[in-house]
């Protein structure tokens, strides 16, 4: 199949040539007839499936054609809503609309935190068709009567998981209950838990499924290993990968804001470029150090969870799993920053005593057993202890610090998912 066979338009079809693509994957192929035909999308998807083209694409073809395109831009008012868990992915998505956008009358912008909110009130006053948003930062705006989401015509929730992980659901259901009843709504997610399937019951109205990832697998196109070593010696063996295997563009996850600093900063130090990129970074220092790492300027670039969720690299070689995720769902989302539209990419996880509960834990959720090996000069001593834990707490992953009290990150009322919560990272 080609996209012209996809029922888009020739000015998307040329935008869509000038990326240089002229076959649709598998998200594309099916969610791109479903979202022209008016239809609700629920569609299981990871990161490097082409799912961002595969809303975009349909979306800029309905509002060029729409009958109400003239009266909407009189009003100044947004017909997409398009609402994701960071401000990386809200660039991305932004950026795609954008990209394959550029030969259309639409116009777009992106609203998020940890930036002024004026350019944006801006941007908003002078009327768009699409806007890219954060949870927290859109309701801001609505709360300053900055946006008006009477005339939103279609509702993308993207990484839905994602959001929900961090505690934005209360936020999605506020905006919801903003937006007009008759719309059009698509939802995607790399994985449907219980909660995402109830949000989902309440929010599609006879969606059609498109599965194009099996519920919480790996890509294929992953090689992926693990390296047993101490915890103590972690930081020499990866400098030790670094210069005898020539690395160039590696991507590294740490558990921590704190230890993604720490670990930079060593890396730099031996002579590895490297930047650290995390939720404590303003936005200026994020944008930096991705373009950075995206240019090859940077040979490393060191993230957490959240902070890494947007990232979007077309032929990066290497994910390093410094130290293991505490939800094994997270290791399917890191190690999908590689391997990506069909491209083959390495995983490597450098697990020390404390992870072997974690490992098993990954293991039995992707239904397989990952090959284990050693570095000559950093075996792991048979003698290796767990970390102990404090008198009266529950045994803590290594290189985690305990959560301050009342930490204001999460919102008033609102649990962690799991056990480890997510307003560390």
């Amino acid at each position: 199949m080609h996209f012209n066979q996809l029922g888009l338009s020739a000015e998307l079809l040329r935008a869509v040539a000038e990326q240089g693509y002229d076959t649709p994957t598998p998200i594309q192929a099916q969610a791109i007839p479903a979202v022209l035909a008016g239809r609700d999308l629920m569609a299981t998807a990871q990161t490097g499936t082409g799912k961002t083209a595969g809303f975009t694409l349909p979306i800029l073809q309905l509002l060029s054609g729409g009958g109400n395109d003239r009266l909407t831009r009189l009003a100044k008012t947004p017909r997409v809503l398009v609402l994701v868990p960071t401000r990386e992915l809200a660039l991305q998505v932004e950026e795609s609309v954008r990209t394959y956008g550029k030969h259309l009358p639409v116009t777009s912008t992106v609203v998020f935190g940890g930036v002024g909110i004026n350019p944006q009130i801006s941007a908003l006053r002078r009327g768009v068709d699409i806007v890219v948003a954060t949870p927290g930062r859109l309701l801001d705006h609505v709360q300053q009567r900055t946006i008006h989401l009477s005339g939103i015509e279609i509702l993308v929730l993207d990484e839905a998981d994602r959001m929900l992980d961090m505690g934005f659901i209360r936020d999605i259901k506020k905006i919801i209950a903003l937006l007009p009843k008759r719309r059009q709504n698509l939802l995607f997610s790399a994985t449907f838990s219980p909660e995402i399937r109830e949000l989902a019951a309440g929010l599609l109205h006879d969606p059609q499924s498109v599965d194009v990832a099996p519920r919480n697998t790996a890509a294929e196109t992953v090689r992926q290993r693990v390296i047993e070593v101490d915890r103590e010696q972690k930081r020499d063996l990866l400098l030790h990968l670094f210069e005898t295997r020539g690395w160039h563009q590696v991507l590294v996850f740490t558990r921590t804001k704190y230890g993604a600093d720490a670990l930079a900063r060593r890396l730099d130090k031996a002579g590895i470029s490297a930047a650290a990129i995390h939720g404590d970074k303003t936005q200026g220092a994020r944008t930096r150090a991705l373009g950075d790492f995206k240019a090859g300027k940077l040979a490393a670039l060191v993230a957490t969870d959240i902070a890494a969720r947007g990232i979007d690299i077309d032929a990066l070689p290497y994910v390093v799993n410094y130290e293991l995720p505490n939800v094994a769902e997270d290791y399917v989302h890191r190690i999908g920053r590689t391997g990506r539209a069909g491209q083959e990419g390495e995983a490597i996880s450098l697990v020390c005593h404390d992870e072997r509960g974690n490992l098993k834990d990954i293991e039995k959720l992707i239904r397989r057993d990952l090959p284990r090996e050693y570095v000559a000069g950093f075996e792991p001593s048979p003698h290796a202890q767990p970390r102990p834990a404090p008198a009266g707490a529950a045994p803590a992953p290594a290189g985690r610090k305990p959560a301050p009290r009342g930490d204001s990150r999460r919102p008033a009322g609102q649990a962690p998912r799991h056990r480890s919560g997510s307003r560390h990272r």
